[in-house]
């Protein structure tokens, strides 16, 4: 029996070999902290990169972490529209 809380996803699911909390640990404080209320699992890996890209284009951190919020409320939707239906709450992108 698997007993694992992975939830029901569409999104990927891959195991990795390095060590996430070292990776969480080298994050930056505005990131571990965006990172702590995350509704995703993201690595800490994924953040930074999005991150970086992010404020590469917009300059601004506050602008960057809310373009990390837009994303995962995008992933959320897709994924939400390919579980439960486009007809169901979590399948609309409200504010983009």
């Amino acid at each position: 029996m698997n007993r694992t809380n992975q939830g029901r996803t569409s999104l990927k699911r891959r195991r990795r070999k390095e060590d996430r909390m070292t990776e969480f640990d080298r994050l930056p404080a505005e990131l571990r902290r965006w990172l702590s209320t995350a509704m995703l699992p993201w690595r800490p890996r994924s953040v930074r990169k999005t991150y970086t890209k992010a404020l590469d284009r917009i300059g601004d951190p506050d602008q960057a972490l809310a373009e990390l919020d837009r994303v995962e409320r995008r992933l959320i939707a897709r994924d939400a529209a390919r579980i439960w239906g486009d007809m169901h709450p979590g399948a609309r992108i409200e504010g983009d």
